[in-house]
């Protein structure tokens, strides 16, 4: 009963209206002569019952639906398999060259592109996941809160259309994405998923700082690192020790330097848009975690339901009123 409302509660006073048609038949009194001669007619006590309650339940069907009686907005908790997720998409310039390091030409793909496509995609495929959308450079770009708005996702993605930037900031960017949960609930996996083409040095200070960003929000860790043809990769060891440093190896860093921060990491290397697709197809796989989350079901009117249903008795009345004229 709490979940019920009425538009006009005052108009239910008028259901008192409904009660003497139950104390009243509507059966015409016949004289006889002696009541005791007539055999018992069960028949006809129930439709004497039925020619009380059709009359009180056609006024009681009016007088709801005339109170517009309506099913409050409810939310019902829902267990989904997905997550809180936070894309970080690198939007320095070299991200609007192709794979092959130079400006694209001849219906290449640029990487920038080619995240784009692969990461509206990923947005389709995730349905119930809560995701924001970021960017950095030379700063941080915040674009679009946690939400589960899909068409808001893909404008937020396609508008990255634009030239990107400068140079790469990336503690700043993971600083910002690692941001956007703060103050939301732990349920669920939380995931930052990193697109980008390269990183920079991390300063020590930063690096406590985003030690203990990441230990405070327990997230997950995804880095699709898209790789330009003939550099080295994050996996990548150098055949000098001498170049073995952040200046010269800025990915191999970083990489060391996720995989140092004792949560769940991932690193994907693609060298072109297949690998791209590969690595976002199994992410899709293994991120599929139980998720509660409350569904808003939004009100519901009864008064058409409660005035089809008085027309219903009413016709019932009417046909058992012609078959007493009948007889």
């Amino acid at each position: 009963m709490n979940d019920l409302g009425f538009e006009n509660p005052w108009l239910l006073s008028a259901l008192l209206l409904s009660l003497p048609p139950l104390w009243r038949s509507g059966v015409k009194p016949t004289r006889h002569a002696c009541l005791s001669l007539l055999p018992p007619d069960a028949l006809s006590g129930w439709l004497d019952w039925l020619l009380r309650i059709l009359p009180a339940a056609a006024i009681a069907l009016a007088t709801l639906g005339a109170a517009g009686m309506h099913l409050k907005q409810q939310k019902i908790a829902r267990l989904a398999h997905g997550a809180h997720m936070v894309i970080l998409l690198d939007r320095s310039k070299s991200m609007d060259n192709s794979f092959a390091g130079q400006t694209p030409s001849d219906g290449e793909q640029s990487k920038a592109s080619a995240a784009r496509s692969l990461l509206n995609k990923l947005v389709d495929q995730r349905r119930r996941d809560l995701i924001g959308f970021a960017a950095y450079s030379t700063s941080a770009l915040p674009i679009l809160p946690l939400t589960e708005n899909k068409q808001a996702l893909h404008a937020a993605i396609d508008a990255t259309a634009s030239p990107a930037l400068a140079y790469t900031n990336i503690s700043k960017g993971l600083a910002l994405a690692l941001a956007y949960f703060d103050q939301k609930p732990t349920a669920g996996s939380r995931i930052v998923l990193l697109v980008s083409d390269g990183a920079a040095v991390i300063d020590p200070d930063s690096e406590a700082a985003l030690r203990q960003l990441f230990k405070r929000t327990q997230v997950r860790l995804y880095w699709l690192f898209l790789r330009t043809e003939n550099n080295p990769g994050i996996f990548s060891t150098p055949e000098d020790n001498r170049d073995d440093n952040p200046q010269a190896m800025p990915e191999r860093y970083l990489h060391m330097f996720f995989t140092s921060l004792g949560i769940p990491y991932q690193a994907y290397e693609a060298e072109d848009a297949n690998a791209m697709r590969q690595a976002i197809a199994d992410f899709d796989r293994l991120e599929q975690f139980p998720l509660p989350y409350f569904e808003t079901i939004p009100r519901q009117d009864l008064s058409g339901v409660c005035f089809t249903a008085m027309s219903i008795s009413i016709s019932l009345l009417l046909g058992l009123k012609w078959l007493e004229g009948r007889k």
